[in-house]
């Protein structure tokens, strides 16, 4: 198999599907890989280290696409890509379609078997490959509403720690998964006061063990949601329904009750947001103003860590991009379930039920398409 790693060019995107170490293990299994030049330079990843591994540096993302069975980036396919595309090519990426009927269009009318890491699900209900950026975007989640609440960013003017004499800020995290129990440690770490809401008893059981009750964690309903909102410093919002868009958690009529320079973090752009007032913004322009609540929702937060970013998120995607290598699209599917559950488009079909709800169009299993 010919794996294709291009650059990635959406805005200040860094990160890069594949690190020396994962070349060096898919050449040893016999695989060729083509790497565009300087794909690697955002992550602090040289062409040289990738030559020393044993991949063949490409002038231009054109030559990588054309000659790769398998592409594998870190985010969704821009439009200036779309043209690369081509029937039987496997794209390995986050794709988070539900938002996104163009790109769903593209796939589909060029027949690209779409692979979205996002939406790998094991037998134990885990999405293994959403988790190691979940935890970094929950991590930057509380930094980066910290930053902005500072005053020339438009803010309160509050440091989430407080001082002695001083309280501390009020955060509140919307959704207590990956995402929300590392913004909830990070909070927690810089002396904030954490509220934690989420629908399901049994996780707000787990999270209250295991916070030993230093977060107030709260079942979620709007009244609870609007009440706290009034309160907030800095609000997260991390919820997630795998492949379908992202429920609408804060409505537009709870925005004017918050506090003038509050920030709204919301993680969960990617697939829509969970804020009514949400809409995605990008490293370059990162914020707008609602009745004066600052909203931070670029939807690839990890970029502005790259390093850690690429690490943490190949050490994940190695083993199922070394299947799809070892036996294709069809035969790694045929053996492993969790990785059935990323195919979204396949043959020109919508192959993920997430995605054709989301976006109300036809949803066929990939059994019946094979």
């Amino acid at each position: 198999m010919i794996i294709g790693v291009p650059r990635e060019i959406k805005d200040h995107e860094t990160r890069v599907g594949l690190v020396p170490s994962g070349v060096l293990a898919l050449r040893e299994a016999g695989h060729e890989v083509l790497v565009e030049t300087r794909a690697g330079e955002g992550s602090s990843i040289t062409d040289r280290e990738y030559t020393g591994a044993g991949a063949v540096i490409l002038k231009t993302a054109a030559e990588v696409w054309q000659r790769a069975g398998v592409v594998v980036k870190v985010k969704e396919p821009q439009p200036a890509e779309y043209g690369h595309f081509r029937p039987g090519l496997i794209l390995f990426t986050y794709l988070h379609l539900a938002p996104l009927p163009e790109l769903t269009d593209k796939l589909l009318a060029a027949k690209v078997n779409g692979v979205a890491y996002e939406t790998i699900m094991e037998k134990d209900g885990s999405l293994p490959l959403l988790i190691p950026m979940s935890e970094v975007a929950g991590r930057m989640a509380v930094q980066v509403g910290a930053q902005y609440l500072e005053k020339a960013y438009r803010g309160r003017g509050i440091l989430l720690g407080g001082v002695p004499g001083v309280a501390p800020g009020n955060v509140v995290i919307l959704g207590g998964g990956i995402v929300g129990i590392n913004a909830a440690k990070v909070a927690l770490g810089m002396g904030a006061h954490v509220t934690l809401i989420d629908r399901n008893l049994n996780r707000l059981r787990e999270l209250d063990d295991i916070f030993n009750g230093q977060v107030v964690t709260l079942a979620s309903n709007a009244w609870t949601i609007g009440e706290n909102l009034k309160t907030a410093d800095l609000v997260v919002g991390s919820v997630l329904i795998p492949g379908a868009s992202a429920p609408k958690l804060v409505r537009r009529e709870m925005v004017p009750g918050m506090k003038r320079g509050a920030v709204m973090v919301d993680v969960a752009i990617d697939q829509g947001g969970c804020f009514e007032t949400s809409h995605a913004t990008t490293h370059s322009d990162p914020t707008y103003v609602v009745d004066g609540v600052v909203h931070y929702c670029v939807s690839n937060m990890p970029a502005a860590v790259p390093h850690t970013s690429t690490l943490a998120l190949t050490n994940a995607t190695f083993p199922y991009l070394l299947d799809l290598a070892d036996h294709g699209l069809e035969g790694a599917c045929a053996h492993h379930a969790g990785l059935r559950q990323g195919v979204n488009t396949y043959n020109g079909y919508v192959t993920h039920r997430g995605v054709a709800e989301s976006q109300g169009r036809e949803w066929r299993e990939l059994a019946a398409v094979e």
